[in-house]
């Protein structure tokens, strides 16, 4: 008898991903008729598309929704669309940093140069274009943590993946903007190409796509295949190393964030992060389990060299240096990608639960690297260039934005009173011991302490007295902002996000279960 096969097909369960992709659709559209002194309402309905998609994840929350389903006459049902627990997590994540990219985003939209004088660095990005690429990438991301086959991993991938290239390149006659999205599009090419060539393979020796259905036929390759579903799960996880900034794939990271418009770095270092780690996740625990003894010390190498590379690299930037607060970030942003490796890596050993402090971690990650991006944004409008040492005494022009960024840069450290950026970094760490990799917590420890280094220096250099002689305040900078301190130029949309993830990170430091009982929790 032919087996019959139904595709089932469940609306709300793909609306977030979906509405977020229509909405990306109609400004692109809007942006034809919208005269230019209107443009800013293409921001607000960005902004609006966003909200709604986070409220369509309400309806979902129960986490047992599956569609695009192929049901034959046998009773195994291989779906390629699941809105499990783990899925709703990273589209909360991937949603909410997309939100508050789209908050920082709102100035750079509309911004004009001075009139007679060259082009600034706030010279605005073209409106239409920007909220099209942002959306859609934003899009791809919430799609691809219900991926459960690897056809629509793959294309997940690239609609994240492809719009990011020209929002990186998206700053007129910038040079530094034209190589990074260079950089980045070369680094990402290649990551495609390799991904796609270890799918094939793996489709090759078990003739499905399915990720559940490849974790069973991969204990019964027939040995004439064994060579080829090898090399398959080596390829699919050397390009997904590279989507994660892992070492030795991460030489593209730092002048890609630096030639970047700031909303785009930030969002860059959350979403396109979590990007890159939930489809390694994917691949690894759900369709590569008996490939464990294969991936699961690979990872742990991959993360101790991660973060060492990260952190030494961060720890070498100069404070006077042109965009060493940005290149700091980056470095930072990489060696968190080593401490993202970690429970991975243990989830080899010691089960799939370990996948759970990957994801706690990443949530306390992205809520205060954004924030600390939010505050860079905010100063860059004074200060372009956003050197490290142009931090010296923010807390005299505004306690605000100091005692946010130092809260956010004390969480990146694991320091009180960043209680969730503590508690995250514990259960990394403990994850690493309970899956017997001593060795890896050691390295972590050991990083842990190094990191605190440039953390600390950053966070003191806000509280301290400027040198030299008094310079000149800005029009527009705050009252009672002190000759030689950081003049602000105020923005309410970045305020605004400065404000979410400090509330955010307070609410997670208060309440850091949260976040971490995904850690004990089987996500999938």
């Amino acid at each position: 008898m032919t087996s019959q096969l139904v595709q089932s097909v469940d609306w709300l369960t793909i609306a977030p991903p979906v509405l977020t992709a229509a909405v990306a659709l109609a400004v692109l559209v809007a942006d034809l008729f919208v005269p230019p002194e209107r443009k800013r309402l293409l921001g607000r309905t960005a902004i609006g598309g966003l909200v709604a998609a986070l409220a369509l994840l309400v309806p979902l929350r129960a986490g047992d929704r599956s569609t695009f389903c192929l049901t034959p006459d046998t009773r195994v049902t291989a779906c390629s669309y699941t809105a499990d627990h783990f899925t709703l997590v990273v589209q909360l994540l991937v949603l909410g940093g997309a939100l508050l990219t789209a908050l920082l985003s709102l100035d750079a939209t509309r911004e004009r140069p001075p009139a007679g004088g060259k082009p600034s660095p706030r010279e605005p990005l073209p409106a239409g274009e920007y909220w099209f690429l942002l959306l859609s990438s934003a899009a791809g991301a919430a799609l691809l943590p219900a991926s459960r086959d690897l056809a629509t991993l793959v294309v997940a991938l690239e609609v994240a993946s492809l719009p990011a290239f020209a929002l990186v390149g998206l700053k007129r006659g910038d040079r530094m903007s034209g190589e990074a999205a260079l950089k980045f599009f070369l680094s990402s090419v290649t990551a495609t190409a390799v991904t796609l060539l270890g799918a094939s393979f793996v489709y090759a020796a078990t003739g499905t796509l399915h990720l559940t259905e490849i974790a069973q036929r991969l204990d019964d390759v027939p040995g004439q295949l064994q060579t080829l579903a090898e090399a398959g799960v080596a390829l699919t996880l050397v390009g997904f190393a590279f989507k994660t900034a892992a070492v030795p794939f991460h030489f593209w990271v730092p002048d890609t964030y630096v030639g970047a418009p700031l909303p785009v770095a930030a969002y860059l270092s959350v979403v396109g992060k979590a990007v890159g780690f939930t489809g390694l996740i994917l691949v690894t625990v759900v369709a590569f389990p008996s490939y464990a003894d294969v991936w699961g010390p690979a990872l742990a190498v991959l993360a101790a060299l991660t973060m060492t590379a990260g952190n030494v690299a961060a720890l070498r930037q100069l404070s006077t240096r042109a965009w060493s607060a940005v290149r700091l970030l980056a470095w930072s942003s990489v060696a968190q990608a080593g401490y993202l490796l970690v429970p991975i890596a243990a989830a080899a050993y010691s089960g799939n639960d370990q996948v759970g402090a990957t994801v706690a971690y990443a949530l306390m990650y992205a809520v205060v690297n954004l924030g600390a991006f939010a505050v860079v944004a905010l100063v860059a409008r004074a200060h372009p260039r956003n050197r490290i040492e142009d931090y010296r005494g923010l807390y005299a022009a505004s306690p605000a934005a100091a005692l946010a960024l130092a809260f956010f840069l004390l969480n990146l450290a694991g320091l009180p009173p960043g209680i969730i950026g503590l508690f995250a970094k514990v259960t990394v760490f403990s994850s690493a011991v309970d899956a017997g990799l001593g060795w890896l917590a050691v390295v972590m420890a050991l990083n842990v302490v190094i990191a605190l280094y440039y953390y600390l220096r950053w966070t003191a250099l806000l509280f301290r007295t400027p040198e030299g002689a008094p310079g000149e305040v800005p029009a527009g900078a705050p009252e009672g902002a002190r000759e030689g301190s950081v003049a602000l130029h105020r923005s309410a949309p970045i305020t605004l996000a400065i404000a979410l993830t400090a509330a955010a990170g307070a609410v997670l430091s208060g309440y850091p279960q949260f976040a971490l009982r995904f850690a004990t929790t089987t996500l999938f």
